[in-house]
């Protein structure tokens, strides 16, 4: 019975979606819709559209995904790490599926988007997800071995480079770029040997410069980011406008909607560029809070994936430092491009850029991570309650057991009749009372 009583109550027992996470996270979507609306008004009129085309397209697959987050976060771990296999085909087949004709859709030369009738989805934004679903499933069943074996080290390895190929046949040189590095990060974290990791980053680092000198495109990116006033009005002219964006803003900006590049100078104001625009409207000051938000986001990430970790919740933890490292990384680049410190990649700032596929596929990220939050919560309140009735079940333990009939002295049996454990037990009595114990009770010495 107390083993049952004690199952019921686990049971009974809840978690709690971390605050911190649940709150940088809602203040970068709110703040994402206003700064679309600021970047997106002269944009929208531009293209015949409507002021506020972008930002009523924006405010929907935030919506929608929220709805996934709240869906993800309601859901058991067990169950998602259950699909992982099906989760790995699903990433070759959306990968596969913009090639088709009819289904893929071609923009600006490059295959990376899927008709799906009402808007076009970027399947790229999903296998980002799906990939590190397996990728933690993959480390948690072959812990030991990916430490020990170079074959379990290897095979994610190679996963990793088949979507890198049909990611350079789209091509989408910021996403497979992110996908090695969040690949990389995970082996790292999930107890790979180091000295064996040497081999693959030596032998993939040349090959991935060959991949990014191949088209002439990329070298102009490279070349205008060293130096962008060489060609201001060509090849830098994306990163000199948003240069002038950033050294405009100064210490507190020039005011909110006040943003003079946003007006037809500066290309994707509201995509890819969006920081120069912050910049320029918020200054310094405003970029210092964005970025210590994602800094606190991804902390918080990394802070969770350790505690599961430690509670041998490997699944979960492993999650959670997927999750994290796709977020800092794919916001550290896209801060860096708008700063000039990296090379132009079409990579969004994640919560805050319009874009509908990565706001829709950060969204349930993030509601995967809070659902790991929550049961990593729940898994600490249900050790706290084990250890909290491991002593008194001990005692119980060692206590040994009653006679199987033993009625109580005479001399107790009105406290007795009161009391349960009086009734188990026969307490000794001093005096006279002790020495007539035996014959009260019937029983003779035998010969």
């Amino acid at each position: 019975m107390t083993d049952l009583h004690q199952a019921t109550r686990l049971d009974a027992i809840g978690g709690r979606h971390d605050p911190w996470l649940l709150g940088v996270s809602i203040a970068l979507a709110c703040f994402g819709v206003v700064m679309v609306a600021s970047s997106s008004i002269a944009i929208g009129e531009g293209l015949g559209v409507g002021p506020f085309y972008f930002l009523g397209r924006h405010v929907v697959f935030l919506a929608v995904g929220c709805a996934l987050a709240l869906w993800l976060m309601r859901t058991e771990l067990k169950a998602v790490e259950q699909q992982g296999q099906w989760l790995l085909l699903a990433c070759f087949v959306l990968l596969l599926l913009v090639f088709v004709p009819g289904i893929g859709v071609s923009v600006n030369g490059a295959r990376r988007w899927l008709n799906l009738g009402i808007a076009n989805f970027q399947a790229v934004e999903a296998v980002k997800l799906l990939y590190i679903v397996w990728l933690a499933s993959y480390l948690k069943r072959y812990s030991e071995d990916v430490t020990a074996t170079w074959s379990a080290m290897l095979k994610p390895l190679g996963v990793a480079v088949l979507l890198v190929a049909l990611l350079i046949a789209q091509p989408d040189f910021g996403s497979l770029s992110l996908i090695l590095a969040v690949t990389a990060g995970m082996l790292v974290l999930g107890g790979v040997n180091m000295p064996r990791m040497f081999g693959p980053v030596l032998v993939g680092l040349p090959l991935l410069a060959m991949v990014a000198i191949a088209e002439p495109y990329r070298v102009r990116r490279f070349t205008s980011f060293l130096d962008p006033w060489a060609d201001p009005f060509n090849s830098g002219y994306q990163l000199t406008n948003a240069l002038m964006a950033v050294g405009r803003g100064e210490w507190f900006g020039v005011g909110l909607g006040a943003s003079v590049q946003k007006l037809a100078y500066l290309p994707e104001a509201h995509t890819d560029f969006i920081l120069a625009v912050i910049a320029e409207e918020l200054g310094f000051v405003g970029v210092c809070a964005v970025i210590g938000a994602y800094a606190l986001l991804a902390g918080r990430g990394f802070w969770i994936g350790l505690k599961c970790v430690e509670m041998r919740r490997h699944f979960a933890g492993y999650c959670a430092f997927g999750i994290a490292l796709l977020v800092s990384l794919q916001s550290f680049v896209s801060i860096g491009v708008n700063l000039g410190l990296l090379p132009t990649k079409g990579l969004t700032l994640p919560l805050v850029s319009s874009g509908g596929s990565s706001v829709l596929m950060t969204c349930a990220a993030l509601g995967l991570l809070l659902r790991v939050s929550y049961e990593l919560e729940r898994a600490q309140r249900q050790v706290a309650l084990r250890r909290g009735e491991a002593a008194p079940l001990a005692e119980v333990v060692r206590t040994p057991p009653p006679p199987t009939a033993q009625p109580p002295l005479p001399a107790a049996g009105k406290l007795a009749r009161g009391s349960a454990r009086l009734r188990q037990r026969v307490e000794p009595v001093a005096g006279p009372t002790h020495a007539r114990a035996p014959a009260a009770l019937g029983l003779r010495k035998r010969p």
